[in-house]
């Protein structure tokens, strides 16, 4: 099948299954509360990183001054811990007056009025995680209205206090509540987190009709462990979940940690770099009032925000684990173009990986490489040897302009590596760069 008609037939299935509110049709990328500031509520001895409307205008100037918003990172996101205790006479949720003294509405306006959007966070069950209140089964029209009439953006539902029947009920009603608004939008389910996150439990067709985004593992750390887990799991079941992914519905492992406390920076560009590859949201959670220039420059890297921009969709996958300790990951991008993700688990010193552009299942032709952390250019035949050297837990990143067209089917049959990845056409490296 030429790549042509593979897209056809993939923009067809999307149609048919990807959730139809028109939203999220690339990665969501924004600034989210949790990893960095969780639940804390003590607004009188710590006024700045409290979680009240002046932390998430705060994130919103930063967004809109410092170029986060030209790069697509547009959505600050609430998360726990934002209401009050109980909800007002007519049983609507309502913010803590306290700390919210606009209301919610009053923020959406201060995130538009700067050319964001904003995100609200919720709980199927009796409760939120934190232990405010939660939206049941009786309560999910009403809330999703509510929602709408605050003019939110997007609405993340978790899954604490609740049992897997009334997810089963609750996800897609939900769905279909905040659809039947008019208001679009973006919806991210905690179901898959709560139930295992793979099949027979999970039904990734569903979820792609139903949710822009979803949760399919545990909560991210302030650690470089942490981030590794997450990696280990969606690579081992890489299978399952690639497939799931694409256009307006994401696999989403979690928030972005660079600037906070737990990883060097090697450690910021393997993250960046894998989330890229997977199709991943790019959601930060950090303090960008007082974010270093490296932690900046990582996240903003705009070779890996096209990459994971790419409006084919397709997540990546992992096509070599040597060894050595050496990872190799691959993804197929737009304009006959892919990104290459050299990744080292190693922990000793850096590590000196050879290997060649056939080896990877390139065919015959010259490749032009851009290196999207040194913004380095290259021309590579495909059987020419190469060495990148790739420091312990670092990555190094390659943007790919190839001259063929991938056989997309037949590579990822099986998950495997199979025949070629190419027919032959010349292509010239993206105007990105230039």
């Amino acid at each position: 099948m030429h790549l042509a008609e593979l897209l056809f037939v993939s923009s067809l299935s999307v149609a048919t299954f990807a959730l139809d509110n028109g939203v999220m049709r690339v990665p969501p990328m924004g600034w989210l509360a949790w990893e960095r500031y969780r639940c804390d509520i003590d607004c009188d001895h710590d006024p700045k990183n409290c979680i009240s409307e002046n932390l998430f205008m705060d994130m919103a100037d930063r967004l809109s001054e410092d170029g986060w918003r030209e790069l697509g990172y547009v959505y600050v996101n609430i998360d726990d811990c934002w209401s009050s205790m109980k909800r007002d006479d007519n049983g609507r949720l309502q913010a803590d007056p306290k700390r919210f003294p606009g209301g919610i509405h009053k923020l959406a306006r201060y995130m538009h009025d700067r050319g964001l959007k904003l995100g609200i966070y919720g709980d199927m069950g009796t409760h939120t995680c934190g232990g405010y209140p939660g939206t049941t089964l009786d309560k999910i029209e009403l809330d999703a209205q509510t929602f709408a009439d605050w003019e939110v953006d997007m609405f993340k539902f978790d899954g604490c206090y609740s049992n897997a029947t009334e997810q089963e009920q609750g996800y897609p009603l939900m769905s279909k509540a905040l659809n039947a608004t008019g208001r679009p939008i973006g919806y991210s389910c905690s179901w898959p987190a709560y139930q295992g996150g793979l099949p027979p439990k999970v039904n990734y067709t569903q979820l792609g009709e139903i949710c822009n985004l979803w949760r399919n593992y545990g909560d991210i750390q302030d650690s470089w462990d942490s981030v590794l887990n997450i990696i280990n799991w969606f690579f081992e079941n890489q299978d399952v979940l690639v497939s799931a992914a694409g256009p307006g519905k994401w696999n989403d492992p979690d928030m972005l940690i660079a600037g906070d406390f737990g990883l060097s920076m090697e450690q910021s560009r393997s993250q960046m770099a894998i989330w890229a590859i997977m199709a991943a949201p790019l959601f930060m959670s950090n303090d960008l009032r007082t974010i270093n220039s490296g932690a900046r420059s990582i996240l903003q890297n705009k070779i890996a925000i096209v990459i994971n921009q790419d409006p084919m969709g397709i997540q990546g996958r992992r096509i070599l684990k040597e060894k050595s300790g050496i990872d190799v990951y691959w993804r197929p991008l737009s304009k006959n173009a892919s990104a290459l993700v050299f990744f080292s688990r190693r922990t000793d010193m850096p590590y000196r990986y050879q290997t060649t552009l056939s080896k990877l299942n390139y065919t015959t032709g010259s490749y032009q490489i851009y290196d999207a952390f040194t913004e380095k250019t290259m021309t590579l035949k495909d059987s020419t040897s190469f060495v990148v050297s790739v420091n312990p837990t670092g990555v190094v990143m390659w943007y790919v302009s190839a001259p063929a067209k991938r056989n997309i089917r037949q590579f990822y049959r099986g998950g495997r590596l199979q025949g070629s990845l190419f027919d032959d056409d010349e292509n010239a490296i993206s105007p990105v760069f230039l």
